[in-house]
């Protein structure tokens, strides 16, 4: 006797499932690409020792970076100045810990003011073209061609040289660059189908630029982002060193600054704070490079 007949279904049928392939989204992609950078890792582990120990050391050390502690001239590695003093008989390791604060506030606001400026001022250049790119690009050409650190030492010596002042003269000299890579980017961009469709849906003006645009444009601008910050630091050292400063705030350009005619016999309280800035310029640029090679495409195929 023959068995029954039992009806096939579509669901006995049914083809195995395959397995999905899960694709990595960009941001997490460029973070892999990131980690697996040595040089970054380094960079991010320099950087982190820096800032730890300039906003943190003042707190647990709780001194007077101006005041005298020994003798003036003593040597590193004697009892009481790890570092050795300087010609007036300051700690150098208390100024060192104090001035990073200084320097590295100093540092970041003023790229983030130039990075702020650039920013919006490329944008419009390159998104409306014509006389509004004319007359952008002739401002920009006019901070370029400009002496920066003279600019920059004129607008200080106008007013009271305090950490205000600093971050905003140097802020206000080194936006053009960051101004002419956004700009590149916005003329890539305004043209393309996603903008177009964006248009076409009634989108404004300002919405394209910064919810649309400005995300995909991002990438370039972190990194000359990050690279600006290093840029900024040198510039406020360089303004220290030449006396452009608050006086009455310790900071790496002042140390240099001061100590510079007693390099011979001090070289330990000048040596110290540039190797300080150094190390801190360096890991910022290692970081850069790490960011460069994660966010662009054409790097992290290679």
């Amino acid at each position: 006797m023959s068995s029954p007949l039992v009806p096939v279904t579509a669901a006995a049928v049914a083809a195995p499932e395959r397995p999905t392939l899960k694709v990595e989204s960009p941001g997490a992609e460029a973070l892999r690409m990131f980690l697996r950078n040595p040089s970054a890792i380094a960079g991010i582990v320099l950087l982190l020792i820096v800032v730890i120990v300039s906003i943190a050391g003042p707190w647990v050390l709780d001194a007077d970076p101006f005041a005298i502690s020994a003798a003036p001239f003593t040597p590193p590695f004697s009892a009481g100045a790890w570092l050795g003093t300087d010609y007036l008989g300051r700690d150098v390791f208390t100024t060192l810990v104090y001035g990073g604060r200084a320097t590295l506030l100093v540092g970041a606001f003023a790229a983030a003011l130039s990075v702020l400026i650039g920013i919006t001022l490329g944008a419009f250049a390159g998104y409306y073209g014509g006389k509004v790119d004319a007359i952008l690009m002739r401002i920009m050409e006019f901070f370029q061609v400009l002496p920066a650190l003279l600019f920059a030492m004129v607008v200080v010596s106008l007013f009271t040289p305090t950490p205000v002042t600093v971050t905003i003269a140097i802020g206000i000299v080194i936006w053009p660059g960051t101004a002419r890579l956004t700009r590149a980017e916005f003329f890539r961009f305004r043209n393309l189908e996603f903008v177009r469709a964006e248009r076409a849906i009634g989108a404004g003006n300002a919405r394209i630029m910064w919810k649309v645009i400005l995300p995909n444009a991002l990438p370039p601008l972190i990194v000359s982002s990050a690279l600006a910050i290093g840029g900024a630091i040198l510039f406020a050292a360089g303004l220290s060193f030449l006396g452009l400063s608050d006086p009455n705030q310790m900071s790496w350009g002042l140390m240099i600054g001061a100590s510079q005619p007693y390099v011979l016999s001090c070289w330990w309280a000048v040596t110290f704070p540039g190797l300080a800035i150094f190390i801190t310029v360096l890991a910022i640029s290692l970081i850069g490079d790490g960011l460069n090679d994660a966010l662009n495409p054409k790097l992290r195929e290679r």
